[in-house]
């Protein structure tokens, strides 16, 4: 007997026909223009040796949290770090989850009610997707940053009487673009909604200190729930949902994701709480970030290269490229010339919206973008 079913097996053959099964890559030396780590935090020595200094100082010598928070894991460093998020993000509570998918499944599946209406950007991600079918609700979907298709379903719904919610990202992880957060706000402030949105790829690259969009813009008030993600800008792990203290006595009550898991070590929190004080003094690592967007953009334009992109003005620029087997190509020839750039294909995103992502840096180069974007041009 052969121990793996056969439909298994052929889903695994569909991947390979479509050109499309996924691998785990290798580390390699290449210019990076393919991680999160959009600041450069997840490699920085002196979050690294600030981070040790900390456990040091709080005499902290473990290895690991013991148990769910709820039962031996909830370590002092976890009160601390969350009463800085908060301060820092000027919100009244912040509840530590152990990664974003985890904080987004966590809300979604049981935030919502039975009889709530949820309102959800077609391209959110998967974690907030996986929320939503585990939640009791009943779930639809808005077209992308389309305010005026939202205000339809929010017209229809509210005459019913439902608590609903509106959900959607501030800067959209395969797309980098960036919805219209003040019509958003107004738009759930007139329907009496609940606006929810993911900060995940924008902690750290937006705002003067890198708080976020919604918090950048003054609209952080208006917001039901922001969940912040360490993954990307802050280069650590884990995540965090912002919002009023009773959602956090809620989720911390309520939230499966984080009642039934073992809490983060004392050095991860360690780690997160020296990010976030990087964060305050080092601007210098932001406004780097913020040239190297503006540069990129003004050398896709000069090379002719605008057409093939989304319209982004976050770290992340993607040129789609339709076709898994094309990409996969094109992508294959910059890794070549030395530049670490991935392409992103369907399943992942629709077909024919397949894409070379990349993910610009503080530490990236004007010679190094300038290069990637000419080996770009000269692939067509």
């Amino acid at each position: 007997m052969k121990l793996f079913p056969k439909s298994l097996h052929e889903k695994l053959n569909s991947r390979i026909a479509n050109n499309a099964l996924r691998v785990l890559p290798v580390q390699n030396n290449l210019i990076d223009f393919s991680s999160n780590d959009y600041l450069g935090f997840a490699r920085n020595e002196a979050i690294f040796s600030q981070t040790h200094q900390l456990l040091l100082e709080k005499e902290i010598k473990v290895n690991g949290a013991t148990g769910s928070r709820l039962i031996s894991g909830n370590h002092n460093l976890y009160t601390e770090t969350e009463d800085f998020i908060a301060n820092f993000h000027q919100t009244e509570s912040a509840l530590i989850f152990n990664s974003g998918y985890d904080a987004n499944v966590g809300f979604f599946s049981a935030v919502p009610q039975r009889n709530d209406i949820i309102l959800y950007d077609e391209l959110c991600h998967a974690s907030i997707r996986d929320g939503i079918q585990m939640s009791r609700a009943k779930a639809y979907k808005f077209q992308h940053n389309d305010t005026e298709d939202l205000e339809a379903l929010l017209s229809k719904f509210q005459a019913e009487n439902y608590v609903i919610y509106v959900v959607t990202e501030t800067v959209f992880s395969m797309d980098g673009d960036v919805p219209n957060i003040e019509q958003l706000v107004l738009i759930c402030e007139k329907y009496k909604a609940y606006l929810v949105v993911d900060e995940a790829h924008a902690l750290g690259v937006f705002g003067e200190k890198g708080e976020g969009v919604s918090q950048s813009l003054g609209f952080h008030n208006a917001v039901f729930a922001r969940i912040m993600t360490f993954g990307k800008g802050l280069g650590c792990h884990g995540a965090a949902i912002l919002g009023s203290q009773e959602l956090k006595n809620y989720l911390l009550n309520f939230a499966r994701s984080f009642i039934y898991t073992t809490g983060l070590s004392p050095h991860s929190v360690a780690t997160i709480l020296t990010a976030y004080k990087y964060l305050t003094t080092e601007k210098e690592i932001i406004n780097d970030l913020k040239e190297n967007i503006q540069y990129f953009n003004q050398q896709k334009m000069q090379l002719g290269l605008k057409p093939l992109f989304v319209y982004s003005k976050s770290a992340i620029q993607c040129a789609i490229i339709p076709g898994n087997e094309k990409v996969k190509n094109i992508a294959f020839q910059l890794q070549e010339k030395g530049f670490d750039v991935k392409a992103i294909l369907s399943p992942t995103v629709p077909e024919g919206q397949e894409r070379l992502r990349f993910c610009l840096h503080s530490y990236n180069s004007k010679e190094e973008i300038l290069n990637v974007l000419t080996q770009l041009n000269q692939a067509f």
